[in-house]
């Protein structure tokens, strides 16, 4: 048994602590909670000098697989890791991987697919790998997390399949435990072993092709070849876990059970909820009662016989589920549960509690309650454990918590929108004194940070539109802290949906609205269909936003822009500063924070010829509320619009919530976020610090920053000089597209 030292740590650190004395070579990723963490981690080893490990941060989890899988198929060792709808997201690339049998490893920190949208822990995320041809270890403590990690890389590259290393969010991921790993990282080297390359794809002197089209019959024998890796793989795992016991002294089974070899009544759960009941087992059996509990280490290849031969002496079986398998009559565990004792000749009465959603608490009386239920005649087969009644339709009463805000209310004609001789629009008023006495359309309840820009900016925004609104927020802050079940802020029309498909969302929303005015089913009249993003939604959502930008539909998109992913703990997104800190770009001896260029988004949603495009600050409100009505104008009658916001998040900017109009001011006179509009292809700059002398140094703003407060350090002026560079030549570019340039270029 090699030395090992003890750590008190997370699931997700004991990962992350694997991948770093495993050695890989690539980490393809996406922030989610609650997997985020692993990357974190890994960063910060980074900084450090610990490990060399490529970390690219993808714009989405469906790249984030790519990634991966270009880079297994090179040849390298590859890990990820993701949870819930990121998973699904990527879902099309995992057979690509198994069917081409690419090893790598994915830690999947198991969480609630959405919608309605919850970040909490359940196992309706990996259900949906049953079928993908992944090897599936699920760890139920946080010393699995580490240990399953290194046995899965060994296990991917003896049967070459990828493999998933599979725990609970929040309760495995995040909650911290006495656990052991090996003092010198070259123990773990040794024990998996170089990697070998059958058919190394880079070799130029003997080209392969990886991914070829097939017919019937040679899929199915592709198909047939990766059952035979399956099986391959289950008769792997004994000797695996044989050989990691000599090594670390830990033993694993595929099944793990206590007191099952005499029980009359058996609890099978996954995951963290086991320990619980095994603590229920106990209390019970002092008491007499012939009870058991037992878990799965292995969801893929399917430990039938082992579960079989643990569960044998039984009468008794209660299977929880964290998932439902809708309308089949259980949760794929007890399916499958069902289907081993069957095929064993084993009789028993099996009986499936869906339990624990959304990461509801399971304690050691549920435990309890859960064994009673398994010989209670009175108890159906299935049931759901642990819900609350509610209402009837009838019996609800749908009174209104505000006066709705109609058009009639917000038809104030504080501003005045007119076409120009030129075709450009004009908008007359709007100034703050003049909007006053526009309703707010978002109520003050909400629980946003201090300080946090995105409040500031919807209600700018709003006081420029002076039409009937529809919302639709994608995931980020700004949905999250206002519409927490069973109340919302808004006092209008709003649908939620996932970063990656907002925009397309809300074109499906305004063809219909447009439809049923039409065919008068709804009465006529201008609404303005708002898409809100940010926290990185336009990273992920960038494709989605770009098809409803070319095909034209008649929506605004607003954007407050706040660098980064925030409602995920600040990870770099793509329009975080050059060299700012984040949670994925940490600083340490060889890393100084973000290593690229902020995304140009109003750049890139003008090249799409939407009729208007315009950038937006709160230090200039004036001009914010003419540009938002001159969108919503071009909204309601031509096509898409665009409008970007800087966005202030004291939190993650680290500044004080009191100073943030100053920070954004200094953000715009350095002209890292310069304010202009591009109408019908035209360019103008709205605000140009340069004539007016205020033009600062970019280093005066970073200066005002805790995020970017290490720039002002000698050892980190190259990348000042950069970043200033960048900002002046993007600035004299879009001079140039204003036309102010134009007598020099002569």
């Amino acid at each position: 048994m090699q030395e090992q030292r003890l750590e008190y740590a997370s699931g997700n650190e004991m990962a992350a602590i694997a991948i770093k004395q495993i050695g890989y070579d690539l980490m393809g990723y996406y922030p989610i909670t609650p997997s985020t963490q692993i990357a974190e981690n890994l960063d910060i080893m980074r900084a450090n000098g610990e490990t060399d490990i490529v970390m690219v941060a993808a714009e989405g989890e469906h790249s984030a697989a790519g990634i991966c899988y270009g880079a297994a198929v090179a040849g390298g060792r590859v890990v990820n890791a993701t949870s819930a709808n990121g998973l699904l997201y990527a879902i099309e690339q995992f057979p690509v991987q198994s069917g081409t049998r690419y090893p790598m490893v994915m830690n999947v920190v198991c969480r609630t697919v959405s919608g309605p949208l919850s970040i909490k822990g359940d196992h309706s995320d990996i259900m949906y790998l049953l079928n993908a041809g992944w090897p599936i270890l699920f760890a139920s403590t946080v010393q699995q997390v580490y240990d399953f990690n290194i046995i899965a890389l060994k296990l991917a590259e003896q049967v070459r399949l990828p493999v998933v290393v599979a725990y609970d969010g929040f309760f495995t991921s995040h909650q911290k435990a006495r656990c052991y790993r090996f003092a010198d990282d070259n123990v773990v080297k040794r024990f998996i072993g170089p990697k070998t390359e059958p058919y190394p794809f880079l070799d130029l002197d003997n080209p392969i092709t990886v991914g070829s089209y097939m017919n019937e019959p040679d899929l199915m024998n592709n198909r047939y070849q990766l059952h035979l890796a399956m099986e391959q793989a289950d008769k792997a795992l004994d000797e695996l876990f044989e050989a990691y016991r000599e090594l670390s002294g830990r033993d694993y089974k595929k099944v793990e059970s206590t007191h099952c070899e005499d029980a009359e009544r058996i609890l099978v759960l996954l995951g963290s909820a086991y320990d619980t009941a095994i603590e229920a087992v106990e209390d019970m059996r002092k008491k007499g009662e012939r009870v058991g509990a037992a878990t799965l280490h292995v969801l893929r290849p399917f430990p039938e016989k082992e579960l079989a031969a643990t569960l044998s002496k039984a009468d008794h079986i209660l299977v929880g589920d964290r998932q439902d398998s809708y309308g089949a009559g259980g949760g794929n565990l007890s399916l499958e549960v069902r289907a081993a004792m069957q095929k064993a000749g084993n009789s028993a009465c099996i009986k499936n509690l869906v339990y624990g959603l959304g990461g509801k608490d399971f304690s050691r009386e549920d435990a309890k309650t859960l064994l009673e239920w398994a010989d209670d005649p009175t108890k159906p087969e299935k049931a759901y454990y642990g819900v609350t009644s509610g209402k009837s339709l009838e019996e609800e009463e749908k009174q209104p918590l505000f006066a709705p805000v109609s058009g009639e209310r917000t038809s104030i004609g504080a501003t005045k929108v007119e076409e120009g001789e030129d075709g450009k629009l004009k908008v007359t008023g709007g100034r703050l004194n003049d909007v006053t006495a526009m309703p707010g359309r978002i109520a003050p309840g909400h629980g946003a940070c201090p300080g946090c820009g995105i409040p500031v900016n919807l209600n700018l925004l709003l006081r420029g539109i002076e039409d009937p609104v529809v919302f639709l927020f994608q995931t980020g802050c700004g949905m999250i802290v206002t519409t927490a079940y069973p109340r919302t802020s808004f006092k209008v029309p709003y649908l939620h949906n996932l970063f990656q498909n907002g925009a397309a969302t809300l074109s499906g929303v305004a063809e219909i609205c447009y439809r049923k005015q039409q065919k008068g089913e709804i009465p006529a009249g201008d609404i303005i269909f708002v898409m809100v993003s940010g926290d990185g939604g336009l990273d992920i959502g960038m494709g989605s936003a770009l098809g409803t930008a070319l095909r034209g539909h008649r929506l605004l998109i607003f954007e407050y822009d706040n660098g980064g992913y925030m409602n995920t703990g600040y990870q770099l997104s793509y329009s975080t500063p050059l060299g700012a800190r984040s949670s994925t770009s940490h600083v340490g001896k060889t890393q100084y924070g973000k290593t690229f260029f902020h995304k140009d988004m109003p750049k890139i949603m003008a090249a799409t010829g939407i009729p208007y495009v315009a950038t937006v600050a709160e230090s200039h409100p004036t001009d914010f509320i003419k540009k938002a009505a001159k969108a919503a104008h071009y909204a309601k009658t031509t096509g898409t619009a665009y409008i970007k916001a800087i966005s202030a998040c004291p939190l993650n900017w680290n500044d004080k919530p009191a100073t943030e109009r100053r920070v954004i001011e200094a953000a715009v006179n350095c002209c890292y976020f310069p304010l202009y509009e591009v109408e019908r292809g035209e360019t103008t700059i709205s605000y140009d610090p340069e004539e007016g002398g205020k033009k600062i140094p970019v280093l005066d703003w970073l200066s005002m920053m805790g995020r970017t407060k290490h720039l002002q350090k000698d050892e980190y002026k190259d990348v000042v000089e950069r970043l200033q560079r960048e900002t002046d030549e993007r600035f004299r570019r879009l001079k140039r597209l204003a036309g102010q340039e134009k007598e020099k270029l002569e």
